[in-house]
């Protein structure tokens, strides 16, 4: 017995994949796996089978051509064809999750592609699949032309590549934001998007600050927040934490900071948590610069925080960005918002954060 790959193109319409079932059992092939891909054109269906050796290419053609099959393609295949196609797709994600710079080889891989290729910029704005042709566009930048003479892509297989590329944007976004932080003092903390393992790091984190800095952080109340809540803003539906480590950034680090950027529709909202003693050593501007930097990339117009009246600290970090910013007061609460899109002309001194240090000043003066 050996194994072949067959495709073909049938109709898309009840019994006929059973006429081709049954015309390639009529010369003892037996169907181990199949996949139905669903064109235009028709139903794809590509087997796995396993052929007496008596049964050549040809006549495996004529089987699937008697069976009202067209277009066929036939090859030999090898054992490693027998993983089914999840199980595959997945050990190559858990591959690329490692090596995310590995994408074209990963491509090649799942695809069997005659040639993957790199363009810096994508030739059309959203991608597209032909017959021997596909283009996938990179979320990161330019886009990944894939070549493959027979069998003809399918838009199933185009889903499946373009998943895997969007898959390898995120790895390297999130890596981007893996990085060593050195402060004005001198001092070094890394910093890396959070996970549900940081969960133990941030109850402490929570624990080890003053009443005062968590009820400027949740400007309801000072208590630590369930952990419910907590894990809610550690792997945020739409958005991203970071989280500042002492060491080398593991999970078993104390928490020094966390930084939540919580996506709502254009925009997205960003609240800081500093440890009480390593406040004022320029680890909050620098997380929320951070923080603004992913927001630009991920296409959001602007940021918002909303920030206690009497919150100097956090006044004094928003004003050092050197961006325009705009105020709208409700009572003692503030809602700072920092567009993306565009830096204030002439000088390039914020517009409005020095308005918010006079309200505070007016507050405290009664």
């Amino acid at each position: 017995m050996a194994l072949w790959r067959i495709r073909a193109t049938v109709d898309d319409r009840p019994g006929y994949l059973s006429v081709l079932t049954a015309s390639l059992a009529l010369r003892g092939v037996n169907i181990l796996t199949v996949q139905v891909h669903t064109t235009e054109a028709g139903a794809v269906d590509d087997f796995l089978v396993d052929a007496p050796d008596a049964v050549g290419e040809a006549e495996l053609v004529a089987a699937v051509q008697r069976g009202r099959g067209r277009d066929c393609w036939v090859a030999r295949s090898e054992a490693r064809g027998l993983v089914d196609q999840p199980t595959r797709v997945l050990g190559l994600a858990n591959r690329l999750i490692r090596d995310p710079d590995a994408t074209g080889e990963m491509l090649r891989a799942l695809l069997g592609a005659d040639e993957v290729t790199w363009r810096a910029a994508p030739a059309v704005p959203h991608g597209g699949v032909g017959a021997a042709s596909m283009l996938l566009t990179d979320p990161t930048g330019g886009a990944y032309v894939l070549r493959r003479r027979v069998p003809s892509f399918t838009p199933a297989e185009y889903a499946r590549a373009q998943a895997l590329v969007e898959l390898a944007a995120t790895v390297a976004r999130r890596e981007a934001d893996r990085v060593t932080l050195v402060l004005p003092d001198g001092g070094e903390v890394a910093v890396r998007p959070s996970t549900a393992d940081d969960l133990a790091g941030v109850v402490g984190l929570h624990e080890a600050c003053s009443a005062r800095s968590r009820q400027r952080r949740y400007l309801g109340g000072a208590a630590v927040p369930t952990p419910s809540r907590l894990r809610r803003l550690l792997e945020p539906r739409r958005g991203t934490t970071l989280v500042a480590t002492t060491g080398c950034g593991a999970a078993a680090d104390p928490v020094l900071a966390m930084a939540n950027l919580l996506g709502e529709g254009d925009e997205a909202e960003v609240a800081l948590l500093v440890r009480d003693d390593w406040q004022h050593r320029g680890l909050g501007s620098a997380l929320l610069r951070r923080l603004l930097g992913h927001a630009g990339r991920s296409g959001y117009a602007a940021v918002v925080l909303h920030v206690q009246a009497e919150n100097d600290p956090m006044l004094r970090t928003v004003r050092r960005l050197g961006r325009p910013t705009s105020i709208e007061r409700d009572g003692a609460l503030l809602t700072v918002t920092v567009p993306l899109a565009a830096r204030a002309e002439g000088t390039g001194r914020p517009a409005l954060p020095r308005q918010a240090d006079a309200t505070a000043r007016r507050d405290r003066s009664g």
